[in-house]
């Protein structure tokens, strides 16, 4: 476990690291989020909702790569966070992910920041 972090995790192709700031849960993902590597992320997403932390932000700035699974692991927090009253919140998407966010109009059941300085000051 990081010293910087809540949590974190790591299986070789995603890194995933949670804190705690102010009203919102961070989620860091780092690497390629798929078939093989969508439980290190739905876990912690899972288990911030689970605590009450509702308000989910997901730092996408270092996600290189989402498949279908692992967007669907995001649009089940979605579905669970807006049941509990918060929301997910996607920040500073890489233009690649961005894309398949917009292929599948996922974009639009997300609330999508530039960056992870905005999502925060929503």
């Amino acid at each position: 476990m990081d010293r910087q972090t809540v949590g974190s995790a790591n299986r070789g192709r995603l890194q995933v690291e949670v804190r705690t700031e102010g009203r919102s849960e961070v989620v860091t993902v780092a690497g390629e989020l798929d078939h093989h590597t969508a439980e290190l992320l739905r876990a912690p997403l899972d288990e911030a909702l689970e605590k009450g932390r509702a308000r989910l932000v997901i730092d996408c700035s270092h996600l290189e790569f989402c498949d279908s699974t692992g967007l669907n692991v995001l649009l089940g927090a979605r579905l669970k966070a807006d049941a509990a009253g918060g929301g997910v919140h996607l920040a500073g998407m890489l233009p690649v992910v961005a894309r398949v966010f917009e292929i599948t109009g996922a974009d639009a059941v997300f609330t999508v920041h530039a960056s992870l300085q905005d999502a925060l000051a929503d």
